[in-house]
């Protein structure tokens, strides 16, 4: 199924049937149930994959496609009720023995934000009951989250009682706009922390796999930038505990399918349940290449009433794994979404390395969808040798025509913390500078590099990667540091 905007996309080309649902914005198509079920009865489909976005985790939309007669490809319409909202997600997950982040277990009204105090030494006066106790519970800084929905969308911190109610405002109008509820609430900010997530594959006859964890702590805006299995913070000890937790969240409901169930990480190796998205993730890939899985095959098995067998229950993971999210954003200017065509993309290639990518030459980006490009991921036998297989990878990933996170990436792999392992959810904030910032009295060697660059890169494969350091970007002999660094601010920028 398809929008006007993705009428030329590479996946309506490849498919063998596709179905017109209608025009770009995505209200009018793809959050259009009533449009997508008439796709569903005019194929006369089966089944329906939701994919990773927009209704994947619509309760909605699952109880409507098994109205029409289809199977939803995921977790169930009830599964998906009882864990989507996030508040009683938390109620239910505590109950059964799974931490959680300190915090309120009801919305968080504008009434009580009123009656706050703007004394910063305490939780100030609310209304009696389980918002006061939670408040008083959560204490500054705090993040105030969407119950609604997940993804940063709504999410803010709060560093006082003095701009809860401003703060508040904003996360409120930014979740209704998102998911249609603006209903928040408000949670103790754990920093530092890591996030870790688990996946889980269960099938229609009680058996439940648990597939490893991701690590997932270089985020911009909440969001996830990298992801990589196994995580390099997690010990076996800590493993077996978010393993068992994860269990006991997946046991609170009636779940089969994939879903995956994430987790804060503290100093200490503690953890915290966050939420448990009840469909596929984005970086389910990095888990397939270690556990050598189709997930994706093993999700429509399951929907048509297949049990798991050996070949998952039993899996062991076999090396490591890392994604790089590949956006059309600019890193140099706080990751912010950039608009244009692609007049290049040549994806890397060779042992070890998997794209999946919706990129295509001379196709313009549209500004109705998210801005991710591609995903890049390696896999090899320990994480030193993924992080030099993922070097090399960015270096000959090439895309021209628009800006994109190429650059971050390049930075990160090289960045001494995180080629260590020792990062957490602060790496981007903290460590990322928007890159090397040319002198004005250098700005004319910057213009000469370019140039050069330029013309020495016609042919080769290095000049037109965005953001990253091609053949034009290497270091070359006789080169003094200044130099080096136009040089590879020409390639950059």
């Amino acid at each position: 199924m398809y929008s006007d905007a993705d009428a030329a996309a590479p996946h309506v080309a490849l498919a063998d049937v596709a179905i017109r649902i209608g025009p770009a914005p995505a209200r009018e198509s793809y959050l259009n149930i009533a449009s997508l079920i008439d796709a569903v009865h005019g194929s006369g489909a089966q089944a329906v994959h939701p994919g990773y976005g927009f209704l994947s985790e619509s309760a909605a939309f699952a109880r409507a496609v098994e109205e029409a007669g289809a199977t939803f490809v995921g977790p169930p319409a009830a599964t998906q009720e009882a864990l989507g909202n996030k508040l009683a997600a938390r109620r239910a997950v505590a109950d059964a023995g799974v931490p959680i982040v300190p915090g309120l277990i009801v919305p968080l009204e504008a009434g009580q934000v009123e009656r706050v105090s703007t004394d910063d030494s305490g939780p100030g006066e609310v209304p009696p009951g389980d918002a006061a106790l939670g408040m008083a519970a959560v204490g500054y800084p705090a993040m105030l989250k969407a119950a609604a929905g997940g993804g940063g969308r709504g999410m803010r911190r709060v560093d006082s009682h003095k701009e809860l109610a401003r703060v508040m405002t904003a996360a409120r109008r930014e979740a209704a706009a998102a998911f249609g509820d603006g209903a928040l609430y408000l949670e103790r900010l754990i920093s530092p922390a890591r996030h870790v997530e688990v996946q889980l594959l269960g099938d229609q006859h009680g058996a439940l796999a648990v597939l490893g964890e991701r690590e997932c702590s270089v985020q911009r805006r909440h969001q996830k930038l990298v992801e990589e299995t196994p995580s390099p913070a997690v010990t076996p000890t800590i493993r077996d505990a978010l393993f068992a937790s994860a269990r006991r969240v997946a046991a609170t409901v009636d779940f089969h399918n994939a879903a995956t169930v994430e987790f804060l990480l503290d100093a200490e190796g503690n953890h915290y349940f966050l939420e448990m998205n009840t469909r596929l993730q984005v970086e389910h890939g990095v888990t397939e290449l270690v556990m050598g899985l189709d997930i994706v095959a093993w999700q429509i098995r399951v929907a048509a009433g297949e049990r798991l067998d050996d070949s998952v229950l039993g899996v062991e993971p076999r090396g490591h794994a890392i994604e790089a999210r590949v956006y059309a954003e600019d890193p140099y200017r706080d990751f912010q979404p950039v608009g244009g065509t692609v007049t290049t993309w040549r994806p890397p290639e060779g042992p070890g390395i998997r794209v999946d990518g919706a990129v295509q030459a001379g196709r313009p980006l549209t500004p109705e969808y998210d801005p991710l490009l591609a995903k890049l991921m390696v896999h090899a036998a320990d994480r030193p040798a993924a992080l030099g297989r993922l070097r090399r990878a960015l270096d000959e990933c090439l895309i021209g025509g628009l800006q994109t996170d190429l650059g971050f990436h390049r930075w990160l792999v090289d960045d001494d913390a995180f080629a260590a392992g020792a990062y957490d959810t602060g790496l981007v904030s903290e460590r990322w500078r928007g890159g090397p910032a040319l002198k004005p009295d250098e700005l004319g060697l910057a213009a000469l590099a370019a140039i050069a660059a330029r013309t020495e890169a016609l042919g080769t494969r290095g000049m037109a990667v965005s953001g990253g350091r091609g053949a034009a970007g290497r270091r070359r002999a006789g080169d003094s540091a200044w130099a080096q660094l136009a040089r590879d601010e020409a390639v950059d920028r």
